[in-house]
C-alpha cells in the first residue's frame, strides 16, 4: 500500500493577511533585490514579495559569469552612447533604447554598489596576474573583447547573498515563498491606477493583498509556451522552472501594455529530452569563447573573424577586426558585422566538403593557461546554470579540461537541432512597454528586468532594477497617502485562486497535462510561420481551454497550486502572444516574424493591450525613445548630481 505522505505545513487556506508600504516590489530576482534596495535608499517603505527562497532565487539568483554591456566601467574603450547604438544597430532598431541606455550608462555605478554590499566583482586574490584580459590597475577581469572591455567577468554567486545582507540592513520587509496572482487596479481620473496585488503562499495557502504607492513588476519573462515535457518539467526551459512570465499574464488582464511579444525563436535552450545541458556541449560561444573546435580526428578547424580571415593566434580572437573599433559577444552573437562568429559559421556541410570528420570537439586544453582556467575554473563555476549541472557534475566525473575535449552536438551555442514550430521567447523577446521612468502605461506599475520588453542579461536586470526602484521611490513620495484595496476585487480572486484545492483531484485535469495542451496548441498553430486561419484556430482552441478545462484543473496541496496558477498565466500568455501575431500583418525578419499571408508594413513596434475584452492596438516609432542623451539627462537630474558629488570612481559623466 502507498504511504500517504502528511502535508509539513500547517492549513492556512481561511487565512489572509494584508501588508501596505510605499513601495511593493513584487519578484525578488536580481533586478526586484535592486529595485527594492535603490527605493529603501530614497527613504521609502518597502516591501519585496518571492515565490521561492529570496537568498538564490530568479534567473540569476544561484550566479552568473559575466557582467556585459558595461561600457561605463573605467576601462571601457566607449562610450554608452556608442554601446546603445550598436545594440539597436543590431537588431535594426527593434530593442529597448531606454532599458539598454541604462544598461550601458549605469552599470558601473551597479557593479559598485553590489561590491559595497559584498558582491566580488575584481581578482583581489591575484589568480590572473598577467593575464591579457585582466587590468593591472583595478584588477577587473573583461571577456571577449579585450580592447572595448565592456564585458566584466564576476564572481556571480556571491552577488545575491549580498544583495540580501544589504535589504536586511535596510529594513526592508521580504515575503518568501508567496506567489503573486494578480494587479490590484483603480480608474481614477480617468486614468488606470495599480494600487497593489495579490499573492498565496505556496506552503500553507495563505492568501495576501499587498497595498503600495508604488509597485514595481520584477518578474520573469514567459517559459513553457512551446516547450514542455510532462516527464522533465524542471527541463524544458533554461531559466529556472518557477520563472513562467506571470508578470505578462496579470499585466494583460488589468489593461498594461505589451510590445515584441510576436518575436519568438526557434528553440535553444530546452533538455527535457530534446537536448543538453546548457553550456555542457563544445561550442566557442557565450561562457566558451573562444574555445578552439577541432574534428574527430584532433584536427583543427579554423578560427575566422567578421571578415573571413583565418586568425592563426587566439590572442587575435579577442581583438576587433581591421577597421572594427569593437565587437559585441555575450548574449548578443546575432550579427557578424559586430561579433566574431569563431570556426563554426562555414557550417557542418562546408566543413565536411573540406574533409572534416565529425564529430567535432571544443577544445579548451590547447588555450593559454590564463584562458583555459578562466573559462573552466571561474565562469563555468559562476555560472548558475552551470556551476551544478556541469561544473561540479563533469569535475566529479573526472573531466580534465587539462587534457579532455567536448563534443559539440549542433552547430553554435545550441545543443540540439529543433523543428520549426519549436519556439522560445528568448534573447531579446518581448514584455511590458515602458517610458523613461521605466513605468507602465498603468499609472504607478513600473516595470524592470525580464518583465521589460527586449530583456537582457544580469547587467540589464541589476542596472533597470535600480532604476526603476529610485524612479518608484520618487513617484511613491508624491502620493499623499495610499488607495485602498477594493475589497470585492481582493474577494473574487481569493476565491478564483483557492478553487482548485477544493475540487475532486480524482476526476479533474492537473497541472502538467494543461501546460502540455497548452504547448502542443501552439507549435500547431503559432509556429515558425504564422498565417490567420492558423492563428485564430489557435486562439479559439486557447479559449475553450480557458472555459471549459481550467474548471476541470485540481490540486492536492498549496505547491501543486502555484504550478496551476502559473499553468494558468502560461494560457494566459498564450493568448497574449497570438494576439500580437494576429496585430503585425507583415513579415518581420529582425523578429523572426514571418507569415504565409504576408503584407507589407512598415518598421515600427506594435503596441498591444485588452481593454476587458477589446484589443487595443498602436504602432511606435522604432525612435520614440527620442534624444537619448537629452531624455536621460532630463529625467535623471538627481542622480547626475549625486553621481558628480559623490564621487564614486565614474568617470562616464566626464566623458
Amino acid at each position: 500500500m502507498k504511504e500517504t505522505i502528511k502535508w509539513p505545513y500547517p492549513n492556512e487556506t481561511d487565512k489572509t493577511t494584508t501588508l501596505s508600504a510605499d513601495v511593493v516590489v513584487l519578484g525578488g530576482g536580481i533586478s526586484g533585490c535592486m529595485a527594492a534596495i535603490s527605493a529603501a535608499k530614497k527613504g521609502r517603505s518597502v516591501i519585496v514579495v518571492e515565490k521561492a527562497g529570496i537568498i538564490r532565487s530568479g534567473s540569476g539568483g544561484s550566479g552568473c559569469d559575466h557582467w556585459e554591456q558595461c561600457a561605463s566601467n573605467p576601462c571601457s574603450s566607449i562610450s554608452p552612447e556608442e554601446m546603445q547604438h550598436a545594440l539597436m544597430d543590431y537588431t535594426d532598431g527593434f530593442n529597448n533604447p531606454i532599458s539598454h541606455y541604462i544598461e550601458a550608462k549605469e552599470g558601473w555605478d551597479c557593479l559598485l554598489d553590489i561590491e559595497k554590499m559584498g558582491g566580488k566583482i575584481r581578482d583581489e586574490d591575484n589568480q590572473f596576474i598577467g593575464a591579457d584580459f585582466r587590468d593591472e590597475e583595478t584588477k577587473l577581469l573583461f571577456a571577449y573583447d579585450y580592447i572595448s572591455r565592456t564585458t566584466l567577468r564576476v564572481w556571480g554567486t556571491t552577488f545575491k547573498p549580498a544583495m540580501l545582507a544589504e535589504m536586511k540592513r535596510l529594513n526592508i520587509k521580504i515575503v518568501e515563498h508567496v506567489t503573486i496572482t494578480s494587479l490590484l487596479t483603480e480608474d481614477i481620473d480617468n486614468k488606470r491606477v495599480c494600487i497593489g496585488a495579490t499573492g498565496i503562499s505556496g506552503r500553507t495557502g495563505r492568501f495576501y493583498s499587498f497595498s503600495g504607492k508604488a509597485i514595481i513588476m520584477a518578474l520573469s519573462r514567459p517559459a513553457r509556451v512551446w516547450f514542455f515535457s510532462a516527464a522533465y518539467p524542471g527541463l524544458c526551459e533554461f531559466r529556472p522552472m518557477s520563472c513562467i512570465g506571470s508578470g505578462h499574464a496579470m499585466g494583460w488582464r488589468v489593461g498594461a501594455e505589451f510590445t515584441m511579444m510576436e518575436k519568438s525563436v526557434q528553440g535553444e535552450f530546452s533538455a527535457a529530452g530534446r537536448s543538453y545541458p546548457p553550456y555542457g556541449t563544445g561550442n566557442n560561444h557565450n561562457t566558451w569563447y573562444p574555445a578552439t573546435i577541432i574534428d574527430s580526428n584532433g584536427k583543427e578547424i579554423p578560427y575566422i573573424n567578421r571578415d573571413g580571415e583565418v586568425l592563426k593566434l587566439v590572442k587575435d580572437r579577442f581583438k576587433p577586426a581591421k577597421g572594427q573599433k569593437y565587437f559585441l559577444k555575450g548574449g548578443n552573437i546575432d550579427k557578424s558585422y559586430y561579433p566574431y562568429d569563431g570556426p563554426e559559421i562555414p557550417g557542418y556541410e562546408e566543413l565536411l566538403n573540406q574533409g572534416y570528420k565529425l564529430p567535432f570537439y571544443a577544445d579548451i586544453s590547447s588555450l593559454p593557461k590564463h584562458e583555459r582556467d578562466i573559462i573552466w575554473g571561474m565562469m563555468v563555476s559562476e555560472e548558475g546554470k552551470t556551476k551544478v549541472p556541469i561544473y561540479d557534475n563533469y569535475t566529479s566525473l573526472g573531466f580534465d579540461p587539462n587534457k579532455h575535449v567536448l563534443q559539440c552536438y549542433a552547430a553554435g551555442w545550441k545543443s540540439a537541432n529543433f523543428l520549426p514550430q519549436e519556439r522560445q521567447l528568448f534573447g531579446l523577446s518581448g514584455g511590458f512597454m515602458n517610458d523613461w521612468q521605466l513605468m507602465s502605461n498603468i499609472y504607478g506599475l513600473f516595470v524592470c528586468g525580464d518583465a521589460l520588453f527586449s530583456s537582457n542579461c544580469y547587467g540589464h536586470a541589476a542596472t533597470t532594477g535600480a532604476y526603476a526602484g529610485r524612479h518608484a521611490a520618487s513617484y511613491a513620495d508624491n502620493q499623499k497617502s495610499l488607495i485602498p484595496l477594493n475589497e470585492q476585487q481582493v474577494e473574487k480572486e481569493r476565491i478564483r485562486v483557492l478553487a482548485p484545492l477544493k475540487r475532486n483531484v480524482n476526476n479533474s485535469f492537473s497541472w502538467k497535462e494543461l501546460n502540455q495542451a497548452i504547448s502542443k496548441n501552439m507549435q500547431n498553430h503559432c509556429g515558425a510561420i504564422k498565417e490567420d486561419g492558423l492563428l485564430k484556430v489557435g486562439l479559439a482552441v486557447l479559449k475553450d481551454y480557458e472555459e471549459n478545462v481550467v474548471p476541470l484543473t485540481s490540486a492536492s496541496n498549496p505547491h501543486e497550486l502555484v504550478r496551476l496558477l502559473e499553468v494558468f498565466d502560461i494560457l494566459t500568455v498564450a493568448q497574449l502572444i497570438i494576439e500580437s501575431c494576429l496585430a503585425r500583418k507583415g513579415d518581420c525578419p529582425p523578429l523572426e516574424f514571418y507569415r504565409s499571408d504576408s503584407q507589407v508594413t512598415s518598421a515600427e513596434f506594435i503596441v498591444i493591450s485588452k481593454d476587458k475584452e477589446k484589443i487595443m492596438i498602436r504602432h511606435e516609432p522604432l525612435n520614440f525613445a527620442g534624444n537619448i542623451i537629452e531624455n536621460y539627462q532630463l529625467y535623471n537630474f538627481d542622480y547626475i548630481k549625486d553621481m558628480k558629488s559623490n564621487s564614486k570612481g565614474n568617470p562616464i559623466y566626464d566623458k
